[in-house]
């Protein structure tokens, strides 16, 4: 069961982005952002993504590094295949994950979002296990921030329309969202 502590999860890998900043209000946590990511694209495993976040990535690994190795980008939460999470800044800090963004008549949604990045592409099925552990990981996140309800969460595709495409027609909602109701029935 995962427990959240002085707004990390004590389950979680950490591994500390240098890419966040005070939110401006910090008691202003209302919104959940599901993304996703592959480095490079839709291939999955090492530590690429890691490496992103955490400004380390080598532009002499891959060609599509040399385009993005200057990026300062960053997520909350990191969600591998296996199933297995990793958390890069305090969910009370600004991550700088939604870029330019808008929900509900709200722009910056940085400024009040969670973001969780599941490793995966657009188009490919994410794994059972993903789903098993982004769905515990709501409904903690639900519990420690109650502003952020089930219409609260969002895919980055819904908040920066046109510019953004994830999770992508692969993520399921539907049993995303059934399982999270499950889940938080049980709780």
């Amino acid at each position: 069961m995962l427990t959240l502590n002085e707004h990390r999860v004590d389950q979680a890998q950490w591994c500390p982005s240098p890419n966040f900043n005070p939110r401006p209000d910090p008691d202003d946590i209302s919104l959940l952002v599901i993304h996703n990511i592959s480095l490079p694209p839709e291939q999955f495993g090492g530590d690429y993504i890691q490496a992103l976040f955490q400004n380390c990535l080598n532009p002499d690994d891959h060609p599509y590094f040399r385009e993005i190795h200057q990026l300062t980008v960053s997520s909350h939460f990191l969600i591998r295949r296996d199933g297995s999470l990793l958390q890069f800044v305090p969910c009370d800090r600004r991550a700088w994950h939604a870029g330019v963004s808008c929900f509900a008549g709200r722009e910056n949604c940085n400024d009040f979002s969670i973001g969780i990045e599941l490793e995966g592409a657009d188009t490919v099925p994410y794994e059972d296990v993903q789903y098993a552990t982004l769905t515990e990981l709501t409904a903690l996140l639900q519990c420690h921030y109650p502003a952020i309800d089930d219409t609260r969460i969002t895919g980055h595709e819904h908040i920066a329309p046109g510019r953004k495409t994830d999770p992508g027609p692969a993520f399921d909602w539907t049993t995303y969202r059934a399982r999270l109701a499950g889940f938080k029935s049980l709780s």
